[in-house]
Formats: structure tokens, C-alpha cells, sequence
């Protein structure tokens, strides 16, 4: 019998000053079972940080929301699509290898990924190369310390505010905080 996954909710109230916006999410993450807090957590980095394309991209007509990720392969973690449905933003978490790449930036206007962990620079160093041609993929690398923090914030119901300046979010619940300063390495 297969495990279900962990379903969290999150009410986050987004406040990113470097784009001026402005917002409360009401969010449902689906934690597969092989997923670690931390991993679904830089899911909700991934969402925040991206956030404002909605409204600076897209005009506010567009949704930005989890996909299946790792329930689906070639669904991506993150995902923003226009009324049209047409894929705006495609994000992924983790250290994906080069062919799903490759398939996302044809898919959709603009990819990003978010790797983490201890392994981060090994996993870049080995596909930079690789990737480098690739015009509309943008790679993001969160501290392992930083990231291993935010496992600490994930409760099955989260009131988290997201501050966004200077390239910095600052995410925390009534009682601690995380900053996240994602290192752009492509």
C-alpha cells in the first residue's frame, strides 16, 4: 500500500519591497513521503521569492501555485501559468539533471531552480557546463545552513510573513525567523 502524502497549510502574507508587492497566500503543500521538511520549505522560498512576477509579468492574470514535483517528474515544483494557460514560470527544487532541464526551459518561458544542501556545489560544478546554453534557465543555491533552518519553521499549520528586500527574505512564524539569501550562480 503506498504512503500518502502530508498535506500543510500555509497562510503567508508576502511583502516584497525590492518589486512593491504586497500579499497574503493561502497555501496547501502536499509533502510526499519522501520529501523532508526542508526540501518542502524551499518550495515556499521558491513561491515567495517568485511571487510578484504575477503581478509585474502577468498583470495579475496569472496563477502561481505548487505542482505535483516529486508525485509527477515532469511536473515542476512550482509553477506559474497565464489565463491562457501558457507555463510562464517553471520551478525546481533540488539538483535536477540536465534532459528535465532542457524539457522545462522548451516548455516554459522561464525556469528556475533552487538547490540546497551540502551537495549543491558538486551537483553545480558537474552540470554548469551543460546548462550554460540554455538562455531562460536561472540557478539559485540557498546555503545548506540556511535551508536546514527553515525545516524548523514547518507545522502542519503555518502563519508565516515573507519580507523581501535587498534580495533577502526574511521568513518566520510569531516566534523565529529564517534569512534566505539565495547565491545566483547562473
Amino acid at each position: 500500500m503506498a504512503l500518502k502524502s502530508t498535506i500543510f497549510k500555509a497562510n503567508v502574507s508576502i511583502a516584497d519591497i525590492d518589486h512593491a508587492y504586497y500579499a497574503d497566500h493561502s497555501l496547501t503543500l502536499a509533502r510526499h513521503p519522501s520529501e523532508t521538511d526542508e526540501r518542502m520549505m524551499i518550495r515556499l522560498v521558491a513561491l515567495a521569492l517568485n511571487a510578484h512576477l504575477v503581478q509585474s509579468e502577468c498583470n495579475g492574470d496569472a496563477t502561481l501555485a505548487f505542482g505535483a514535483g516529486l508525485s509527477n517528474p515532469e511536473d515542476p515544483d512550482v509553477v506559474m501559468r497565464d489565463f491562457t494557460g501558457h507555463t510562464r514560470l517553471w520551478v525546481e527544487v533540488g539538483q535536477p539533471e540536465e534532459k528535465p532541464l532542457a524539457k522545462a526551459c522548451g516548455k516554459a518561458d522561464k525556469v528556475s531552480v533552487y538547490c540546497f544542501s551540502h551537495a549543491a556545489e558538486i551537483w553545480w560544478r558537474g552540470i554548469e557546463n551543460k546548462v550554460a546554453r540554455m538562455q531562460n534557465l536561472s540557478v539559485y543555491r540557498v546555503p545548506a545552513a540556511q535551508s536546514q533552518s527553515l525545516a524548523a519553521l514547518a507545522q502542519r499549520s503555518m502563519q508565516l510573513q515573507a519580507t523581501i528586500q535587498e534580495g533577502t527574505l526574511m521568513l518566520g512564524d510569531a516566534t523565529r525567523h529564517v534569512d534566505i539569501e539565495p547565491l545566483r550562480l547562473k
